[in-house]
C-alpha cells in the first residue's frame, strides 16, 4: 500500500510535469519501506496484545479445568466444558487442540502441537504439564492448580516490577514542581 501510494503521487508528479524518474524511484522506495515497517509495527502490536490476553485469561482456563477434573470429569470433556463457557484468545488455542482430539490425535500429541505452535512459555509448560500427567498418571488436577498459581504469582511479580519503574517516573513531577513550590 506504501508503494502503491508513493507509486500514485509520482505517476501523478509526472503527468504534471513535475519531478525526474530519479525521486520517483527514491519516493517510491521510502513508500514501500514506511510500509513494511508500517505492518511489522502492526503485527508486534497485535501479538502483544494477543500475548496479553492469554496472559490475563490463562490462571481462570486452568482453574476451571482443573475444577472439572476434579469433579469427575475426564481432561477432554473438561477442555471440552471449558471451552463453550469461555471466549478469548487462550479458548481458541484451546478449541484447536481439542478438534485436532476429536478427530483422532491423541491428546499428548495436540497438547504438544499447542506447545511449539504458542510464543508464551507459560502456555507450553502448560501443554506439557497436561501431557506429562496424562502419561504417568498423576493427579492433573494439582498440577493444574499448581500452574494457575504460578501464573499468577507471576503476573504479581510483573506488576510490582511495573510499578517500582513507575515509581521513580512519578518522582520527576514531585521534585521539579512540587518541591520547589513548597519550598519557596
Amino acid at each position: 500500500v506504501g508503494f502503491a501510494a508513493a507509486a500514485a503521487i509520482s505517476l501523478g508528479r509526472a503527468l504534471g510535469g513535475v519531478g525526474g524518474v530519479g525521486s520517483a524511484v527514491v519516493f517510491c522506495a521510502l513508500g514501500l519501506a514506511f510500509g513494511v515497517f508500517a505492518r511489522d509495527n502492526r503485527l508486534s502490536t497485535q501479538v502483544k496484545d494477543r500475548e496479553r490476553q492469554v496472559l490475563t485469561e490463562f490462571p481462570t482456563i486452568a482453574e476451571l479445568l482443573a475444577l472439572s477434573v476434579a469433579a469427575g470429569e475426564s481432561p477432554v470433556s473438561a477442555l471440552d466444558r471449558v471451552v463453550r463457557r469461555s471466549h478469548g484468545a487462550l479458548s481458541e488455542d484451546l478449541s484447536r487442540v481439542l478438534a485436532r482430539v476429536r478427530t483422532g490425535e491423541p491428546v499428548g500429541v495436540a497438547f504438544e502441537s499447542l506447545a511449539r505452535s504458542t510464543g508464551l512459555p507459560i502456555v507450553a509448560r502448560f501443554a506439557t504439564g497436561i501431557t506429562v500427567a496424562m502419561e504417568r498418571g498423576t493427579p492433573l488436577a494439582d498440577v493444574l492448580h499448581a500452574q494457575a498459581a504460578d501464573v499468577r504469582e507471576a503476573g504479581r511479580r510483573l506488576l510490582i516490577e511495573t510499578a517500582a519503574r513507575k515509581e521513580i517516573a512519578m518522582m520527576a513531577p514531585v521534585v521539579f514542581f512540587v518541591l520547589p513550590v513548597t519550598i519557596l
